[in-house]
This record gives structure tokens, sequence and C-alpha cells, in this order.
């Protein structure tokens, strides 16, 4: 059993909730959260209310000045992510963000160069694979040659767009960087790191509101074409789930092997069984399916570790950075297509 105190972490930016499922997947490794700030403060009473263990700051600065704090989380608006990062990692802590990580070419290359100088860890929860027992066991799968190897993943992430929810920044272009640059950026990782490249291409890619013409910034599809290093990938996103799911998405990952693939129905199966988590393994022998209920969900772990050790071994930088240059390439050279009727 270690020893060591546990790792001490604050977060700032609560815009989005995926700021839970960072607060919670760091407290079940064992850290410990101090406190929290938000600007708005019906943010940050709802986030105190969830964690009354935690102390309210005053400001950001109080957080980032604190020497015992390690690290900062942070889910803000993705177009401030970046610049609390640079900020965060200056003031000698280590960040985990929301995805995406960055909104522009600039930030990235700030980004880049301020890991660079400071040697602290960016790191970008890619909650769509880091949160989903079902992926983390298909890289299981993967990793014992159940397949062989893999030669392409597509992916196709609907998303419930429950618009008269959203606060305006959602509907803001420059505030959340385009489809393929805010859930795309979940895809791209996953296609990287799955297909095992270190290195990728944008081959094609489209953008366009097709339905929403009341909001003219708001981009509800998005798909893409990636030639990586060490295999191919399609993603296609959207924000046309139906209210009769049940649930936000029906997130879907094919994975094609030469030896054979591998379906993961991440957060439902239609009409089937309840609940999320289904992966499908069909190969030379046969067809099944796999329960991932007690597959364990490491990134918090792994990277309280890597902020102890000084290693990398969640994520590394490279791959961080290749995700985020991607889908910022995507999102750049897209066709931009017009409302259908």
């Amino acid at each position: 059993m270690s020893t060591q105190p546990p790792l001490r972490f604050a977060a700032i930016g609560l815009n989005h909730d995926h700021i839970t499922g960072q607060t919670n997947i760091l407290l079940e490794a064992g850290a410990q959260l101090v406190s929290y700030y938000a600007v708005e403060p019906e943010l940050a009473a709802a986030y105190g209310q969830k964690y009354p263990q935690a102390a309210r700051a005053a400001s950001a600065e109080e957080i980032l000045e604190d020497a015992s704090i390690q690290l900062i989380i942070n889910a803000g608006i993705p177009c401030d992510r970046a610049p609390l990062g640079i900020r965060a990692m200056q003031h000698g802590k280590d960040y985990m963000t929301d995805k995406p990580g960055m909104t522009t070419f600039a930030q990235l290359e700030a980004v880049r160069r301020v890991h660079a100088e400071t040697g602290r860890i960016y790191s970008v929860d890619f909650s769509e694979r880091f949160h989903v027992r079902s992926a983390v066991k298909a890289s299981q799968l993967i990793q014992a040659d159940a397949i062989g190897q893999v030669l392409q993943v597509v992916i196709l992430a609907p998303h419930h767009s429950r618009l008269a929810t959203r606060p305006a920044w959602f509907f803001e272009r420059e505030k959340y960087g385009g489809i393929l640059v805010d859930i795309g950026s979940h895809q791209f990782d996953q296609i990287l790191f799955y297909t095992g490249s270190d290195r990728a291409e944008v081959v094609t890619a489209q953008i366009g509101n097709l339905h929403h013409p009341e909001y003219p910034e708001f981009e509800d599809f998005g798909d893409a074409i990636i030639r990586g290093s060490g295999g191919l990938g399609y993603v296609r996103v959207d924000w046309f789930t139906p209210d009769g799911l049940g649930t936000w998405g029906d997130g879907r990952l094919f994975i094609l092997g030469t030896d054979g693939y591998i379906e993961a129905r991440k957060y439902c199966d239609v009409a089937g069984r309840p609940g999320g988590d289904h992966l499908f393994l069909v190969d030379q022998r046969s067809a099944q399916r796999i329960d991932c209920h007690d597959v364990a969900l490491t990134y918090g772990r792994q990277l309280i570790e890597d902020i102890r050790n000084r290693t990398e071994t969640a994520m590394s930088h490279a791959h961080c950075f290749l995700v985020s240059e991607l889908a910022l390439e995507a999102e750049a050279k897209a066709a931009r297509l017009g409302y259908l009727r």
C-alpha cells in the first residue's frame, strides 16, 4: 500500500458537465479535491453541493497561487481551456482539461511551447475512451491479438442536442471550435490509439449546419476520413439523437482487424440489453458478447502516477497534441455544407 499523501487537485471552470466525470475519476483513484472556482455563481454552487469537502475559492488566482495544489482540472468554455492550462503550467502545476483541449492552431502551438518550457503535464480527458469500459476492453483485446492487425477504425458518435438547455457559447463557433474540433476530438483520439498511429493526415472532411438555420454558427453534422501510419479511420459526429433513445447518444465503435472485428455499443443496445458497455467480438472461431462491467478504468490512477513520477503512461503528449492537430486540420479543411430540405 502506498504511503504517499494523496495528490491535491482543484477545479477551475465548470461550464460542461464533464467536470463531474473528471472529478470522480481522480477521487476514485485516491486524489484529494481541495478547492474549486467558477465565474458563474450558479455553477460554483452546484459543484459545491456535489463535493462539499472542497472549499470554494474567491478567484482562479487563489487556486493557481496555492503551492500545495498539484493538478488543475477544467471543463470551462472550450476557447478558454488552453489559456488556463498555460497559466497552470506556468504556475508549476499539471493540468487536465475536458476536450477539446485547444480550439485554434495558435493555442496548440502555445500549449506545446509552454509544456516544453515547463515540463508540466497537459492532459486532455478523452472521456469517450478513458471513461468507457467497453472502449478499454477493446484495447485489451487488441493487445492480446484477438483480431490480428488493426486495419480500420470507424466511429459513429451521435449526440442529443437539447438545444433549449444550452448556454449561448454553445452556438458561437469561435467559442466551441467547430464540431470536428469539439466532439470530433474524441474520435480522432480513438482512431490514433487503436491503430497505433503516431502520424496521420486528414484525407477529407465535411461539416455543416444541415437543419438548424435559427443558429447560423452551429454545426450539427461532421465527418472525416483519416489515414494514419498504423491504420485507417472514419468518423461521423452529429447532434441528431432523437428523444426516444433514452440516453445522450448511441456511440458505436467498430475496429476491423485482419483476423476479426470488434463492435462496442458504448452507451446503449438499441431495443436490446439494458445499460451500456456492450462489446461484441467476432474472430475465426466464434461470435461472442463480452461483459465489460468489471473492466477497470485506469486513466485517473495513471495520471496521478505520471504526476508523481514525471512519466507519460496515461497518454503521451505526442499523442495528445497530434489529436488536437488533426481535429483542427479537419475542421479547417472541411467542405462546408448548407441546410438540407
